[in-house]
């Protein structure tokens, strides 16, 4: 498993707020800012579903997992891959809310893409489905 978080740091913003929101719902093994034109972004790498804990168990922690399953299977973004969108104010209080309409993020959104062998499996593992608000299955942790 691959995943890449990316967030524009915006001239306006205090870029280790960007940061705080980022690790907030991210648990990187590598993190770095670089510039492209006039754009600062901050891009975060993970290798392993150990990287969306902190992203699982908000989501959990939220009890928002059939709305976090609807949104990310409505992410999938070809063999393998799924690309979705974080509210990067939100995530800065620690909590999800996904931004599913461009620009609905007033700061920019927090980006993520998540490359696995399994998307299904991903699925299962980090919003299971749910019958009368109780977990129906909840599948092992993706590669």
């Amino acid at each position: 498993m691959k995943v890449e978080v990316i967030a524009e740091i915006r001239p306006t913003e205090d870029p280790e707020k960007v940061r705080r929101a980022v690790l907030n719902v991210f648990e990187p093994d590598e993190v770095e800012v670089r510039r492209e034109g006039d754009t600062t972004l901050l891009v975060a790498r993970g290798h392993s579903y150990r990287s969306l804990l902190k992203l699982k168990e908000a989501i959990w922690r939220q009890g928002i997992q059939d709305s976090a399953r609807s949104v990310l299977s409505r992410s999938i973004a070809g063999e393998g891959r799924i690309v979705f969108n974080l509210h990067k104010q939100a995530a800065y209080v620690g909590v999800v809310s996904f931004a599913t309409e461009p620009n609905e993020s007033p700061l920019g959104p927090i980006v993520f893409s998540v490359e696995t062998s399994d998307v299904r499996g991903f699925l299962d593992w980090i919003a299971p489905r749910t019958y009368k608000g109780r977990i129906f299955y909840e599948g092992p942790p993706p590669d």
